[in-house]
């Protein structure tokens, strides 16, 4: 039930002690914001000489444009190229992506420091001092904003070589996108009462908004589409860095942040700590949540379920694309070539294949990650006290939210074979092979965050860490052709190249086997430990 305050200070009472606890979140996420904003910028600013060496010549750039004119799946998975020059290159290969990727850091950031604070309670000791109504929110959207900022710089200075004004454009659009969606996790923390629905919901806006950038970019090839532009991840696409760039574009972003946060305001101030405009329903207390894996069900079903749907679209999307990246490559041996790493020698197809499938599983970490620390959430904030203090041991009560954690990455994995095998359009068991090898991976990365949760809970937030460190020599590692010794931190980097190539069980056995071992010293660590030290 949405409470309304009485007691309203209005003026600079409001932002009182703002910078204090601007400098608190930055301590608070002194690793968390780092990893973020490098892990994005590497991708960033390693492209340039990537793609240098795939396309060397401006006669082999410029016939990549006349390709993407005509392949609408292509553009549909990055967007359209608006001009063969390196810079530009840059930007459509990566723009689309280091633009979500700093939505999904925004959105992180102002959540865990508006809502997630009133849901343990922590705000309410904080309100009681001498701080203003509006001077959480307003430290979580600087913070966010800082942390944008410094990608934008990092971003401009290392792209600069290419085009001051092209790398100033990429740096602000990418900025852009990622205070779009603060703003938006701004406005959504005040209508819920859970972090956790108020990160699924802008997670879900953000997937939206790539869907429509998607839909409208295959329909033209110069980011004209209607659907384009109802999409900030659109904006930045027409935003052109590189290529006659579109200054007033940026308007688009000020407007809808400025809009957003002035509307997450007036809601701040017209509710009391710790209630929401929307009402949380409540659920039986007996019946389906009768027991800790039911409610570990209940808890993530919606997150189990919005994964889901991703994946299979994604498979979708890209076994329909398959044939299209065959003729892309066409004759580039260097492109061929960081394919074949990525997928296998097996044959151009099979080894897009192959990378698509290795790169889902990459993303699939990241759910895996998500729903371990779950676990975590529900201990800071104190609701676990009272299921343990029933007659649920610890195990029983861990061991329901991993059910859900390494069962539900094998369902979403399933669900983007068959994906796959509806875009593609051929044979669905060799892909739904190849998707449920990745498993073994994943299960490593949800180990290792298991791990962490048992044994040092104040260091599982180190599990994102891993899972963007995994990700990053997934992404960028072949491209750059880093060493194998490289490649082989990653346990993706001991699986099979299927389909295509042969399976191989000894690595993913192993890795099996070194997952099993992590979960069971992390559980046995929650189970000797104090709770919530």
């Amino acid at each position: 039930m949405t409470a309304v305050s009485t007691l309203r200070p209005t003026g600079p009472r409001q932002l009182a002690g703002t910078g204090t606890l601007v400098r608190f979140a930055l301590r608070r996420d002194r690793a968390m914001i780092p990893i973020w904003i490098g892990v994005n910028a590497l991708m960033v600013l390693s492209m340039p000489n990537t793609l240098k060496g795939l396309y060397g010549t401006s006669a082999e750039r410029a016939d990549l444009v006349r390709q993407m004119e005509t392949n609408p799946s292509l553009r549909a998975m990055v967007g359209p190229v608006f001009d063969d020059s390196l810079g530009a290159l840059t930007a459509w290969r990566v723009g689309v992506y280091a633009g979500a990727v700093a939505a999904v850091m925004s959105l992180i950031i102002v959540v865990r420091h508006t809502r997630d604070e009133e849901e343990s309670g922590r705000q309410e000791l904080v309100a009681s001092g001498m701080v203003g109504r509006r001077a959480s929110l307003t430290a979580a959207l600087l913070t966010a904003a800082v942390a944008n900022a410094v990608l934008a710089l990092l971003l401009t200075a290392g792209l600069a070589g290419q085009g001051g004004a092209g790398a100033l454009a990429l740096g602000l659009g990418i900025a852009g996108v990622g205070m779009v969606f603060a703003t938006m996790a701004a406005i959504v923390a005040q209508l819920t009462e859970s972090a956790r629905l108020a990160r699924g919901l802008t997670a879900g806006v953000l997937g939206a908004a790539f869907v429509l950038r998607a839909a409208g970019d295959s329909a033209t090839d110069d980011g004209s589409s209607a659907l384009t532009w109802l999409s900030p991840i659109g904006w930045l696409e027409n935003v052109r860095p590189f290529a006659a760039e579109r200054w007033w574009v940026l308007l688009l972003f000020a407007a809808a942040v400025a809009t957003q946060a002035a509307v997450a305001y007036e809601l701040a101030g017209r509710r009391d700590v710790g209630m929401s405009f929307l009402p949380t329903r409540p659920g039986p207390a007996s019946g389906r949540l009768g027991s800790a894996t039911a409610l570990a069900w209940r808890l993530q079903r919606g997150s189990l379920l919005g994964w889901s749907i991703g994946f299979f679209l994604a498979g979708v999307v890209y076994g329909g694309m398959t044939d299209g990246a065959a003729d892309l490559v066409g004759d580039n041996d260097n492109a061929r070539e960081i394919i074949e790493r990525m997928g296998g020698q097996s044959g151009i197809t099979d080894a897009f294949l192959s990378a698509m499938i290795g790169m889902l599983g990459l993303i699939a970490a990241l759910y895996v990650v998500a729903s371990v620390l779950r676990l975590h959430g529900e201990e800071t904030s104190g609701r676990a006290e009272p299921v343990l203090a029933n007659a649920v041991g610890r195990l029983r009560w861990a061991s329901g939210h991993l059910l859900i954690a390494f069962g539900g990455s094998v369902l979403i994995m399933l669900l983007a074979g068959l994906g796959f095998a509806v875009g593609h359009g051929k044979e669905a068991g060799p892909i739904l092979g190849a998707c449920l090898v990745q498993v073994a991976a994943v299960w490593v990365i949800g180990g290792l965050a298991v791990l962490l949760h048992g044994l040092a809970p104040r260091a599982a937030v180190a599990a994102w860490g891993v899972a963007g460190a995994v990700l990053l020599i997934g992404w960028v590692g072949p491209a750059l052709d880093v060493p194998q010794a490289v490649l082989d931190v990653s346990p993706f980097g001991h699986l099979p190249k299927l389909p295509g190539g042969g399976m191989e069980w000894g690595p993913v056995l192993v890795l099996v086997l070194v997952a099993v071992a992590l979960v069971g010293v992390g559980l046995a660590g929650v189970r000797r430990r104090d709770m919530s030290t």
